[in-house]
């Protein structure tokens, strides 16, 4: 596959002025919209594409259909998904490279060589990958984050729990995987998403993730925009709580949450035997979860 190159610099210009990469897909890694919210905020308007990759090869049309409108007798705005390495600044001026688009339904391999390729030829001294995954954890704490890395040196900050696991695998995880075998830097940062907001946006998610990023590159990022959604976002979520009577079940999340974050216990995965179901709660904030994803839709 011949990679497309859109960008006007040539890449020794980045060679000698490293710029880090921010990973944040759209796919298995975005409970809460996390990693799509970030996205969005880490976008700018003077964006710069520096490689566009061919998305026929690693997209599940049937899957994931794109929107188009019909008006009247003929078809018009479709939205055709797309997946870029994108150049940014911040509001200080300092550059950063965005890669940002749907997660490959196919093609894994060729789309971790193909970003590799990409980020040795453009002399990236960091990747930093965001994103968010169902836990059981209440909307009423502070989010936690667990940081990962291909070398623990890496890794600046203490997760709140070291279990074992063996969970499904992402892009994003295999991206990082084959980095490491290549000796290559990058960590992650994962956000802990309450497991009954998994399928609506939740910007405090985004906000966590954003602001870890932002200290790790010493970016100065416009985060506003999302900060003025959260008060909204948190009283509806309150709202729709109150009105299928889950105090209990949350007042449960909040409890062993605090038990946690104390050092009582190792993991807070949404399938611990010990939580929650995910029926549970989703039977209290079905009508919740339904009216956002109207909302969404419309």
């Amino acid at each position: 596959m011949t990679p497309k190159w859109f960008s006007r610099r040539r890449s020794d210009d980045y060679e000698r002025d490293p710029i880090p990469l921010i990973v944040a897909l759209d796919g298995f890694l975005s409970a809460g919209s996390s990693s799509v919210l970030a996205a969005e905020q880490l976008r700018t308007p003077d964006g710069e594409v520096v490689h566009e990759f061919d998305l026929d090869s690693y997209y599940d049309y049937r899957a994931r259909r794109p929107p188009i409108t019909f008006r009247r007798d003929h078809y018009v705005d479709y939205v055709e998904p797309v997946l870029q390495i994108t150049r940014h600044v911040d509001r200080s001026g300092k550059p950063y490279l965005l890669l940002a688009g749907p997660e490959p339904d196919f093609g894994w391999e060729s789309f971790v060589a193909e970003t590799i390729d990409v980020i040795t030829e453009l002399g990236v001294p960091l990747t930093v990958a965001l994103g968010g995954i169902p836990m059981g954890v209440p909307h009423t704490r502070p989010p936690l984050l667990t940081m990962h890395g291909t070398r623990s040196e890496l890794v600046d900050r203490q997760n709140f729990w070291n279990a074992e696991v063996t969970v499904p695998s992402s892009a994003q995880s295999l991206l990082e995987y084959r980095m490491r075998e290549q000796r290559l830097d990058a960590i992650g940062y994962v956000v802990h998403v309450p497991h009954y907001l998994t399928q609506v946006e939740y910007p405090t998610a985004a906000l966590a993730l954003l602001e870890a990023v932002a200290l790790r590159l010493d970016l100065d990022l416009d985060l506003e925009d999302l900060r003025a959604r959260q008060p909204d976002s948190i009283h509806e979520i309150e709202q729709q709580i109150s009105d299928q009577d889950g105090e209990q079940v949350l007042a449960g999340l909040e409890e062993q949450y605090d038990i946690f974050s104390r050092g009582a216990a190792e993991s807070l995965l949404a399938d611990d035997a010990s939580l929650p179901t995910g029926d549970e709660l989703a039977s209290q904030l079905e009508q919740f979860l339904a009216r956002q994803r109207k909302d969404d839709q419309g």
